[in-house]
């Protein structure tokens, strides 16, 4: 014992030694391979300078009432573009036409974003999206990634619903998220289910003019509308929407709302719809043409689905809608074509305020259950016509097969993700290469910034056998949905054409002005590098004088046709600042009721003598 002690000793040492070698080896070779696999997925969403991404992502700014603009496969930031909510930074919401725009209201809940399309794909063109706080709609050219029409839309409150449009941009379709009585006039919640209604408006868009239009409404029942999709191909006439709350409660929602086993999709033919306000069968409410369902009889049906569900996604071949049950943990597949077959030989169960309702059975296609998958929100597709699905509780996207309802794939993302986009993801040609996780929640993925986080954009990568997290992105607020077009479909201008049409536009130095009518003094200047004109015939050009109490009236046009010099124009201690891009004119009003002298100034740096880019705005006091 005495000798195998020493020997046992050295053996054990020398077992010690070796698993600390091998430990340490084995952890340097795991490190050096995570090493590797995060150099591999840097190298997936490195975009050399130089070099542009591959898709636009436009990113719903919720409360913030912006639309966030990134690049992708490198998730970087390229442009924050105000909708329903000022922005001093490009004086949005100060100048004339959008401060019309805006009307009396400073901020808005922007969500869910649509763009414009042709034969069911994404034509580039136009950028639809609505106003949960203030019950708006609002239009965004993207030629120039600018909000040309807002609309207020009457007898709804909050189209969260929307905006979704059809397959040639005929319509965009806004249901409400919160029943009020018609014209919001006031009643009793004790008459909920008389007195309210969740009504849906199809609105239009004037391309020439650039104005949204509220072509009719719908008085739906009293019941909250979620979310929404228009059909495609065999299904190009029809739209589906979900519902929750039909057991029309009108307190603690939370409870009350979660009582019956099934609430509804809404199926709707906006083809007959628009055939039936063509004949005029439909009532004149508040100055709408609105159709009364339960006297104006067709062209809308429900469909049994688990209980408070959330999104309803149509696939890229139009053959199905899928919807999630918030409440259930399962996906359903529904046909449509069982939907038709069971309208035209009206296989009902029943009606619920006048609308039919479908036959379940005989509408469904299957019921799909990934295990321990939990609360299913929102489901995009690939290329290969495979779904994907958000589980909001089990913190996943899973890929499955709507076809035989075979779960494919999973990935953990960080955390709770809402909605998901992916690339071209709800059109008719889908392109199958990323998806992104809209995450609620991101707790310990960024430096801390205090009690409240940014939201996490994670990008998956579609391409390989398994689905792989290669990118994480900060935003703030949440993104409430989100849409992904190819680069190349967005063809934006480098500066505005002159318009010679513009009464208020200059584009001479010589033409400059101030032309006084009264109490009103009309401005027609210039701005360009490095100076304002005004008036090019006065002893200061760039100089404006005018009295207390007087209206002012600046129209300002930039002179630098050349891309990204971009002027500002704000006045000291006079509140107010608008930006004029190359070649446009903006007008901006306001009174001058302070009198004194106060500098002007251009806020958008442009030039080496961006300093020397000022004037003097001079306030007569009155006599």
């Amino acid at each position: 014992m005495k000798k195998w002690i020493p020997a046992a000793s050295g053996l054990l040492a020398g077992f010690t030694a070796a698993t600390l070698f091998f430990g340490d080896f084995s952890q340097s070779v795991k490190t050096e391979r995570q090493s590797a696999h995060a150099k591999t997925n840097a190298e997936k969403v490195y975009v050399p300078f130089g070099e542009k991404d591959e898709y636009y992502l436009f990113a719903s700014g919720g409360h913030s009432g912006q639309m966030f603009i990134y690049g992708v496969p490198s998730m970087r930031h390229i442009r924050t573009v105000p909708v329903f909510s000022q922005d001093s930074a490009t004086g949005y919401g100060w100048d004339d036409h959008s401060k019309k725009m805006l009307g009396d209201y400073t901020w808005g809940d922007l969500h869910h974003p649509a763009f414009s399309e042709t034969n069911g794909d994404y034509d580039g063109k136009y950028m639809f999206a609505t106003d949960v706080g203030n019950s708006r709609a609002a239009v965004m050219n993207l030629e120039t990634f600018t909000v040309r029409d807002i609309i207020n839309v009457p007898n709804t409150s909050g189209p969260h619903c929307a905006a979704f449009v059809t397959e040639n941009t005929e319509y965009m379709f806004l249901p409400t998220r919160f029943a009020v009585p018609i014209g919001s006039e006031y009643a009793e919640l004790d008459d909920y289910s008389e007195k309210y209604r969740g009504v849906m408006s199809a609105v239009t868009f004037d391309e020439k003019k650039e104005k949204l239009n509220i072509s009719y409404q719908v008085a739906l029942p009293p019941w909250s509308f979620d979310l929404s999709d228009a059909g495609k191909k065999i299904s190009k006439d029809w739209a589906v929407m979900t519902t929750y709350n039909t057991e029309e409660a009108t307190t603690n929602l939370e409870i009350n709302a979660s009582q019956a086993d099934r609430d509804y999709i809404v199926l709707f033919n906006w083809r007959e719809l628009e055939k039936m306000v063509k004949e005029g069968k439909y009532d004149t409410v508040t100055g709408q043409k609105m159709i009364f369902p339960e006297k104006h009889k067709g062209g809308i049906y429900l469909v049994p689905v688990a209980k408070s569900p959330h999104g309803v996604d149509v696939t890229p071949d139009g053959k199905y809608f899928i919807a999630s049950g918030k409440l259930a943990p399962a996906m359903t597949v529904f046909s449509f074509e069982k939907a038709f077959k069971a309208i035209e030989n009206k296989d009902f169960k029943g009606e619920r305020n006048g609308l039919p309702v479908l036959n379940y059975d005989s509408v469904m296609e299957r019921e799909v259950n990934p295990e321990n998958a939990l609360g299913p929100l929102h489901t995009q597709f690939d290329d290969k016509g495979m779904a994907y699905t958000t589980m909001f509780i089990s913190s996943e996207i899973v890929k499955w097969d709507p076809n035989t309802g075979e779960t494919l794939d999973r990935v953990p993302v960080q955390y709770s993700p809402g909605h998901s986009v992916a690339a071209e993801g709800d059109t008719v040609a889908p392109d199958g290469k990323y998806i992104i996780a809209l995450n609620k929640i991101a707790k310990d993925s960024y430096l801390s910034v205090g009690p409240s986080h940014p939201e996490s954009m994670q990008l998956i990568d579609l391409s390989g056998k398994k689905m792989e997290v290669i990118q994480s992105a900060p935003v703030n607020p949440e993104p409430h949905y989100a849409q992904m077009i190819k680069a190349d479909k967005i063809k934006t201008i480098s500066v505005y054409p002159k318009d010679e049409k513009n009464k208020d536009a200059v584009y001479k130095q010589e033409d400059t002005k101030i032309v006084r009518k009264g109490n009103e003094v009309h401005v027609y200047g210039i701005a360009m590098r490095s100076k304002f004109i005004f008036d090019a015939k006065a002893k200061r050009p760039d100089q404006i004088e005018v009295s207390e109490g007087d209206k002012v009236v600046i129209h300002l046009t930039n002179i630098d046709f050349d891309q990204d010099i971009t002027h500002g124009f704000a006045i000291n201690s006079y509140d107010m600042n608008i930006e004029v891009q190359p070649g446009q004119t903006s007008t901006i009003s306001f009174t001058a009721d302070k009198a004194g002298t106060f500098p002007l100034y251009c806020t958008n740096f442009c030039s080496a003598l961006h300093q020397e880019m000022t004037g003097y705005f001079l306030v007569k006091p009155k006599q």
